[in-house]
């Protein structure tokens, strides 16, 4: 199974992480039943840019972006080369280094309930 490797985000993992996951798992899904509380105002739908991240190693072991999904990732915070919507973002065979922006477009952060 591949491995997913969180690098430290002041407040969702301090320290990092690693895990290893099912491939065909959204990046998004992973975090959050590993416990990194990513953000996900759409619940996942491909409707927001909240879930946002930077794929720093294995990015072309994705599969490509929709259009959809580079329309939303064309409004997030600090997009770059390496950006994609974590919901969106299916784990292939090759291990994952991910981090978290600092900021995302949301105002509020809900937290979880």
């Amino acid at each position: 199974m591949p491995k997913l490797i969180f690098l430290p985000h002041e407040d969702l993992c301090p320290e990092g992480a690693l895990f290893e996951v099912p491939v065909g798992i959204s990046i998004c899904d992973a975090a959050l039943s590993n416990g990194i509380e990513l953000e996900h105002a759409c619940e996942k739908s491909c409707a927001c840019t909240t879930c946002h991240v930077y794929v720093r190693e294995g990015f072309d072991s994705l599969e490509e972006a929709t259009e959809q999904e580079e329309d939303y990732l064309d409004k997030a915070w600090g997009v770059d080369p390496d950006s994609r919507l974590s919901c969106q973002a299916l784990v292939g065979a090759e291990d994952l280094v991910i981090e978290i922006p600092r900021y995302t477009i949301n105002m509020v952060s809900e937290g979880s309930h």
